[in-house]
């Protein structure tokens, strides 16, 4: 089953904030879909279980709505849009993993994307099912099973095969700020059967970060060239004027979409608004969607 899709993240706003943050966020989707032209392309909604992480973020991590308690509150302001969610398993038994996604599949979440550890902690730590564990246990029950792919992450093709043979059926992109994920799912076409869809992801980038740094923290990896070619790319967005902003990622955005369209894997288009909903960012995932978008969004 292909989800085919062109998804928007929404972060769940903290708890002091919930409800009133909730129908804000819905309100400036609709307002903005409808200003340029998204109102039918926006397929489904992806929510991240928020879990804590470094100390270092430079946005203080305060108690979050559960995916959930968000979900419910979002449906009735966006009818029609469905969802896609991920779920951290690693704190969580099997008994607890099965009810919590009986529960996501009976609330209408159509993907959902399994998220090991923080960065903080080692691969196979925490208590619960790992995320590669979680595949293969639950290929009956959740359909559409994601996980997370770095393509510029040392190794990464072979998580990314292990994880297809796991029986993943799609796969959520880190934020792309370069064109590193065409080289890489070419060599994973030239060596292995598996085309799982793949969630190209794309994030707007506001002068904000400047003085921020939320984005440059986000996919940072020490010691890794290609890593901090992009966190340059991410200064030089940053730092630009609007037009210019907006050119550069549309650029970015073809040479993605023209490298990896002819590789053999499904694709489908996941905007990350970092900062939050903004006009800026639907205009320019909207001039991304006039090069190309998923079939039938």
């Amino acid at each position: 089953m292909s989800l085919n899709t062109v998804a928007l993240e929404l972060v769940p706003p903290n708890v002091e904030s919930g409800r009133e943050k909730a129908a804000e966020d819905a309100q400036k989707v609709l307002r903005f879909s409808g200003e340029y032209g998204l109102d039918d392309r926006l397929s489904h909604v992806l929510i991240p279980g928020m879990i804590a992480e470094d100390d270092d973020r430079p946005i203080e991590m305060k108690p979050k709505l559960d995916v959930l308690d968000f979900w419910h509150m979002l449906q009735p302001e966006l009818p029609g849009v469905k969802g896609i969610c991920t779920q951290v398993t690693s704190f969580l038994d099997k008994a607890a993993l099965d009810q919590r996604l009986t529960v996501l599949g009976d609330a209408g979440f159509e993907g959902i994307v399994f998220v090991g550890v923080p960065r903080t902690m080692s691969d196979g730590e925490g208590s619960g099912v790992a995320p590669t564990d979680a595949l293969s246990i639950y290929d009956a029950t959740v359909p559409n099973r994601g996980v997370i792919c770095i393509p510029t992450r040392d190794g990464e093709r072979g998580r990314m095969t292990f994880k297809c043979e796991q029986g993943a059926t799609f796969a959520l992109t880190q934020l792309l700020f370069s064109d590193t994920i065409v080289p890489f799912l070419r060599e994973l076409a030239d060596t292995t059967d598996h085309r799982p869809e793949i969630l190209l992801s794309f994030g707007f980038v506001p002068a904000v970060e400047t003085r921020v740094g939320l984005i440059n923290w986000l996919i940072q990896d020490a010691g890794n060239a290609k890593v901090a070619a992009e966190q340059d790319f991410v200064r030089e967005l940053a730092a630009s004027d609007p037009d210019r902003r907006r050119v550069m990622m549309v650029d970015l955005y073809k040479r993605v979409v023209d490298g990896v369209a002819e590789l053999g894997f499904p694709l489908s288009i996941h905007f990350e608004p970092i900062y939050g909903v903004s006009g800026a960012a639907f205009r320019t995932f909207a001039e991304m969607l006039d090069y190309w978008s998923p079939s039938g969004a």
